[in-house]
């Protein structure tokens, strides 16, 4: 099975996500630029004129399609490297894919996955 992973967390945080899953050999990724809040309902900030109130605080939002044995080691990775032990650190999904199809080639499934260098080819590669 395959599944994606769709980690929401702080915009300042992402080179080191994306480095960490560089480092276990995460290669396929997608960047969006998101706005939202969570349980900590946005913040307050304080000026000359009053306070007043931010709800929708910037995010990143990161999608990653991958075998169901790779999921646990990035979800270590992204937490390893997202926390900061604040409030709005962020949120992990992980949903079940059913089909994958690479539309230059017609691969499918987990042959659509394969990069070079990836972490299922590193987990090939050892004795």
């Amino acid at each position: 099975m395959t599944k994606k992973i769709e980690a929401i967390f702080r915009e300042e945080r992402l080179n080191d996500v994306k480095e960490a899953l560089h480092k276990i050999g995460i290669v396929g990724m997608n960047v969006v630029d998101v706005r939202g809040h969570g349980r900590q309902g946005g913040i307050v900030l304080s000026g000359r004129s009053g306070s007043y109130k931010i709800d929708m605080l910037p995010r990143v939002q990161l999608n990653i399609i991958l075998s169901d044995h790779n999921v646990d080691p990035t979800i270590t990775a992204i937490c390893d490297a997202a926390q900061t032990g604040e409030i709005g650190d962020g949120v992990i999904f992980v949903y079940p894919v059913e089909e994958v199809i690479r539309i230059r080639t017609g691969e499918r499934d987990h042959a659509a996955l394969m990069y070079a260098d990836d972490i299922d080819s590193r987990e090939a590669a050892l004795p």
